[in-house]
């Protein structure tokens, strides 16, 4: 059973060591990701009839940390993966599942999530992509935009506007009409493949549809979106306890004037915010995972408030992990200058930190008038 040691070791062996190489190549190889299939980590928490582990909710955020530890592009690549596993499980029909939970377990299929278009992020009432019902399915037309994982993918869940509401669909890649288009020279997370996806005619079979259409925009969406968050989130906490580890080790070794920056005031100050941050971070985390396996409704705002807590303290002691190297921090020798664009793309997806603040904002508003 995988766990956050054995998810720690996977990282140490097969991803850290080469992250930097998949920044640079813009991409992460074939062989890791059958690696991550092999190690079970593609979709452990969907249930052992259908492939999975049946991991909870607490242990899932805990691997997804490690592995943004190592490489936020591959933990991207297991958010939206992620996303697309579980909305199947969750909202998928008998058939559905039945197709698809298996291949996404094994890692045989890998999922993407399609919502972000040219002129719209994650805000539905933006969506211009349709799909039309037609001859007992559906026809697809639309363009998506900053697709994770896009370039490789195999199936795409993609959010369409219809006649009742937003649906979801399920479009695998060889469908004909489908047009992939690699984004490259991204800020951070250059690795994730990401693409543009554009949906020409694209003729679909009736149960391309999850769910009843008219509940996607709100529970559907809301809960897929959660778990990317939640990810992220997790993610982020890697990020800061990455940039701890760069730090302490290069401050220990590096001498300013005979002296060790670790003994610097200065930079006892920053390694200490980084310890702090890092811990109140992974405590966030744990307890929006916690309520998700208690299935209470009230993990959704602790979500927002994990992932903006961490992803603020990733791009803020990125930063700091930059300044600690010096001159060094700027060059390829080292990985915090990764880190450093990494954490910012973290301040921007599945929610912005402006939006973030809104909604937590808005939380608290309710609490103080309910």
């Amino acid at each position: 059973m995988t766990d956050r040691r054995s998810a720690r070791a996977f990282v140490d062996t097969h991803v850290a060591p080469y992250a930097d190489a998949y920044d640079r190549a813009g991409r992460v190889p074939e062989e890791l990701l059958r690696r991550v299939a092999e190690a079970g980590l593609w979709a452990p928490f969907l249930p052992p009839e259908a492939g999975g582990a049946g991991m909870d909710w607490v242990t899932l955020g805990e691997v997804h940390e490690e592995v943004g530890r190592g490489c936020s592009s591959l933990r991207s690549l297991l958010t939206v993966h992620t996303m697309a596993a579980w909305t199947v499980q969750r909202w998928g029909s008998s058939e559905q599942r039945e197709r698809w939970a298996p291949a996404f377990a094994a890692g045989e299929r890998l999922g993407a999530f399609c919502l972000s278009e040219p002129g719209a992020g994650s805000d539905t009432s933006g969506i211009t992509t349709t799909a039309a019902e037609s001859g007992g399915g559906w026809v697809l037309n639309g363009v998506k935009k900053w697709t994770t994982g896009g370039q490789r993918a195999d199936v795409f869940l993609v959010f369409a506007r219809t006649a009742a509401s937003i649906g979801a669909f399920l479009v695998p890649r060889d469908t004909p009409g489908v047009e992939v288009r690699p984004i490259d020279d991204m800020l951070g997370t250059r690795a994730s493949m990401l693409a543009e996806i554009s949906f020409t005619d694209v003729v679909l079979d009736k149960d391309a549809l999850l769910g009843p259409s008219g509940f996607t925009a709100g529970m559907v969406l809301t809960g897929t979106l959660d778990l990317g968050r939640y990810s992220v989130a997790a993610g982020s906490v890697g990020i800061v306890q990455a940039c701890l580890e760069a730090s302490a080790a290069y401050a220990a070794s590096r001498e300013v004037g005979g002296t060790p920056l670790a003994k610097l005031p200065l930079i006892q100050a920053k390694l200490s915010d980084m310890v702090t941050d890092a811990r109140a971070a992974r405590l966030l985390l744990a307890e929006a995972g916690r309520l998700k396996d208690a299935g209470e409704a009230s993990t959704i705002m602790a979500t927002w408030v994990a992932k903006y807590f961490a992803s603020t303290a990733a791009a803020r002691h990125a930063s700091e992990a930059v300044q600690i190297h010096g001159a060094n921090g700027c060059g390829t020798d080292y990985p915090v200058a990764r880190y450093y664009r990494d954490a910012k793309v973290m301040e921007i997806i599945e929610g912005s930190n402006e939006i973030q603040r809104m909604t937590i904002a808005g939380q608290a508003d309710r609490e103080k008038t309910g």
